[in-house]
């Protein structure tokens, strides 16, 4: 049920279909976890739906170093979208993330990503 609003609130965020939203969440959140530590994806995943946590799961500590535009174009070819489409599913996803674990977790989160990570998050569009 958890899993389904979380869906619903990318869908309607990202102006995307359920079963979009559905493929955008899963790429977002597997990028995300290869962007933060393994510790921070644990503390994320401990608060998200259960049908979610799966994908913020990591085998390794280290967090891999990549700036917002190749962490969306990441996003996109994982999901097969365009990258504005993959633009506006990231920050559906992030927003929805928010409401789900907490301003405190978020912002827990956004500290281990550059600066542009913020504005993303913000729904700031993304120079390519």
């Amino acid at each position: 049920m958890a899993e389904l609003v979380f869906i619903d609130k990318v869908a309607d965020r990202a102006g995307v279909s359920a079963e979009v939203a559905q493929t955008l969440t899963e790429a977002t959140l597997v990028t995300l976890a290869r962007r933060i530590s393994g510790g921070e994806a644990a503390d994320l995943a401990d608060r998200m739906p259960d049908q979610l946590r799966p994908f913020l799961v990591k085998a390794t500590e280290p967090a891999e170093s990549f700036p917002p535009q190749e962490f969306v174009n990441r996003v996109a070819e994982s999901s097969g979208v365009d990258r504005l489409t993959a633009e506006r599913g990231v920050v559906g996803v992030l927003r929805a993330m928010r409401d789900v674990v907490g301003q405190h977790e978020f912002e827990d989160m956004l500290s281990q990503l550059p600066k542009e990570f913020r504005a993303l998050a913000a729904g700031v569009p993304m120079p390519f």
